[in-house]
């Protein structure tokens, strides 16, 4: 796990409802599933700050990403997962979250982590982050 840094803030928040079919032979969720929640946080997230994602251009790509899983999940369940950035580098910043089920919502059940990087798409480049998310990111400082 990639802890969080001390430039990390709290920028967005969203749901989704866990469904019957994101359990396994356990009876909880199957660890897989927490990868399309953070997935679907982030989309919703990069969406929200403006960014492109059609994969023609200049977007975002993901570099690696990671996942905790602190206690079980089932079904049925409605998470609330909160996204956290961190400071920008020249073409990136670090995305952070924690996943809270609403049954439960001061219990942490997972948390994880995901490097978004601009890539030109054309040349296979990372390119500068562009300055309208740059805005939405903390300083370094």
């Amino acid at each position: 796990m990639t802890a969080m840094d001390n430039t990390a803030k709290l920028i967005f928040s969203t749901h989704i409802d866990v469904r019957w079919g994101d359990m396994d032979a356990y009876s909880h969720v199957n660890n897989a599933m927490y990868m399309r929640y953070l997935e679907e946080a982030r989309v919703q997230l990069l969406a929200e700050m403006g960014a492109s994602m059609d994969g023609n251009g200049i977007d975002p790509v993901i570099i690696n990403v990671g996942c905790t899983f602190l206690q079980p999940v089932t079904y049925p369940e409605r998470l609330r997962i909160d996204c956290y950035v961190g400071a920008p580098g020249r073409s990136s910043f670090m995305s952070w979250y924690r996943i809270y089920p609403e049954s439960a919502p001061d219990q942490l059940a997972s948390e994880g982590y995901a490097k978004v990087v601009w890539m030109d798409h054309r040349s296979g480049r990372s390119t500068p982050l562009p300055e309208k998310i740059r805005r939405r990111l903390p300083s370094a400082g």
